[in-house]
């Protein structure tokens, strides 16, 4: 199966349709008034649905199992078709698409197993995703497509050519996949007034974003919050937060990172982890959807 553990948990919901056509109006008689030989036909392939929902994993081999917290099937009786509507939802890292097409599928399939001997000419058509919410495509990055973003590589080692920068790299990565461009890229080393000087250069250059990697420790040398939080206007607790979670569900040192986050003037400045697995994972925690922020920067509210 595809490795899913990157992904941050949402609330995914996803709603399918199957179609089960009909040889005559004898058969949606017999259907709504309960007297198909096999039994109540709608009240039998609803139950099929839920199992089938909840046991997708077990019958297509890619798919992950799932928490489902919510399965709704719903039955539109037509002249000569029932439409089946599967809704499906959970809070997980991946989405619920094809449970809810399995479980339609499924419920399809029963009705037809309950029809045939008394409808030769029933048939199943159109199983497909009615729509679907919750994955990237809703938390992304669109409109969000001109930052200008700078990396600063906080590191003693690095900084001195006795050791390689990785974190950096693996950031510039990440947000060249995201779209956009690092249009600064600097090393320096473990000082408060040059961590600091470097800010306020970044800052009076506009730049939009600014992502540091490294001192955000413990250690006597790591003093990157000591110098980025008294230039912030406005820390944003929420983000640390979700870093550090995210961080804790992988290794339980996560709780030693001092990660900052905050506006100083428009700028984003992130303080993020020195090692490359902190560094890729707080990445990994809260982008795409920390661009959101500059769509509020602009003025975007929500729809109110």
């Amino acid at each position: 199966m595809v490795d899913i553990t990157h992904k941050i948990i949402t609330q995914r919901t996803a709603t399918a349709q199957a179609i089960v056509k009909l040889g005559s109006a004898e058969t949606m008689q017999a259907i709504l008034d309960k007297t198909v030989p096999k039994g109540d036909v709608l009240e039998v392939s609803r139950t099929a649905g839920l199992f089938a929902v909840k046991n997708t994993s077990n019958a297509i081999p890619d798919c992950h199992p799932m928490p489902i917290e919510f399965t709704g099937i719903q039955f539109e009786c037509l002249e000569d078709e029932v439409r089946i509507e599967v809704t499906v939802k959970a809070i997980y890292r991946t989405g619920v698409e094809v449970e809810a097409m399995h479980g339609a599928s499924i419920v399809a399939l029963t009705m037809y197993d309950m029809l045939k001997p008394i409808d030769k000419k029933v048939e199943i058509s159109a199983i497909k995703l009615l729509h679907k919410k919750g994955g990237k495509s809703d938390y992304g990055n669109k409109e969000v497509q001109d930052l200008s973003v700078a990396v600063m590589v906080c590191s003693d080692s690095v900084s001195s050519g006795k050791k390689e920068d990785k974190a950096g790299k693996v950031i510039s990565d990440k947000i060249k996949k995201l779209g956009l461009e690092v249009s600064n890229y600097v090393i320096i080393p473990d000082e408060v007034l040059d961590i600091q000087n470097t800010i306020n250069t970044l800052c009076a250059q506009k730049t939009d974003l600014i992502i540091i990697t490294g001192g955000t420790g413990l250690s006597n040398r790591d003093v990157t919050p000591e110098a980025v939080i008294p230039l912030l206007d406005r820390r944003i607790p929420g983000i640390e937060e979700a870093i550090r979670s995210y961080g804790q569900d992988r290794t339980p040192y996560a709780m030693l990172s001092r990660s900052v986050v905050g506006f100083k003037g428009n700028t984003l400045i992130m303080a993020l982890p020195g090692s490359t697995a902190g560094a890729g994972e707080s990445m990994d925690a809260v982008f795409p959807s920390v661009l959101h922020l500059f769509k509020l920067l602009n003025g975007f509210n929500h729809g109110k």
